[in-house]
């Protein structure tokens, strides 16, 4: 018995895009993906021939979900949305990215294979140490790895990272004010607590061509390098160990 189950809400969310009559896949198609995994994790499928014992493709899709386990459905999920029938610019590939999204944020904790893509994984876990005690920063940190781990490299991971960094800076120094403001606030602080003037310059310059970065080039620009993804999920994981153990 798993802890928890994907919803049937979300099993016909994905069904009604991945079936879908005009974008999605077709019957034929749908049975040799669903016979894989039934062959593969020995479970007995609903529907394993076409023309389907069901009144579409639709509910022919989600019925056959429905017979496997949560982790195994995630998976499903998971490589039907990249599915090798879909072509590259296809019109359902922006919603199938977000479906995808989505089943890693809602749904992460059932991913059958959990391996870790290039961050550098103690960094990320210390950083997950040290903000336990500011929930709303590690719900975004934990956000941004799902998507990380799906290798969904667009702005709104950056976004999620940015968002916590802000919302760990607004709880740490006590005020509401946005990210770029906090920079000399931040500086004044770790000096309060003893750094070194040259320490508190270097990362006050740092933050600045963070926010920066975030603002001027992020936030026109979807799809990024997986290389700067990776250097500014492991930069912010950095400053928020940093401000937590000098300034928390």
């Amino acid at each position: 018995m798993f802890l928890e189950d994907i919803p049937i809400t979300f099993l016909d969310k994905a069904a009604a895009l991945l079936a879908d009559t005009n974008s999605g896949l077709t019957g034929p198609q749908i049975v040799r993906a669903i016979n894989s995994y039934g062959d593969m994790w020995h479970v007995r499928v609903p529907h394993p021939t076409y023309p389907f014992e069901a009144p579409n493709k639709r509910t022919a899709l989600i019925e056959s979900l429905q017979a496997f386990s949560p982790p195994q459905q995630f998976q499903i999920i998971e490589e039907l949305c990249e599915h090798h029938s879909f072509t590259v610019g296809s019109s359902s590939g922006g919603e199938r990215k977000k479906l995808r999204a989505e089943l890693f944020t809602r749904f992460g904790s059932l991913r059958l294979n959990k391996e870790v893509k290039e961050l550098d994984v103690p960094l990320i876990e210390e950083t997950r140490h040290w903000l336990h005690g500011y929930p709303k920063s590690l719900e975004k940190l934990e956000q941004a790895k799902l998507k990380y781990d799906a290798g969904i490299f667009q702005r709104n991971l950056l976004d999620d990272l940015r968002l916590g960094l802000e919302l760990l800076l607004k709880s740490v120094l006590e005020n509401t004010k946005s990210l770029e403001n906090q920079v000399p606030l931040i500086g004044a602080k770790l000096k309060e607590r003893g750094a070194s003037a040259q320490f508190t310059n270097m990362f006050q310059k740092l933050l600045d061509l963070y926010g920066k970065y975030q603002n001027e080039y992020v936030k026109h620009d979807d799809n990024l390098p997986e290389e700067e993804v990776e250097f500014i999920f492991e930069l912010t994981a950095s400053f928020m160990k940093h401000i937590v153990r000098v300034a928390g």
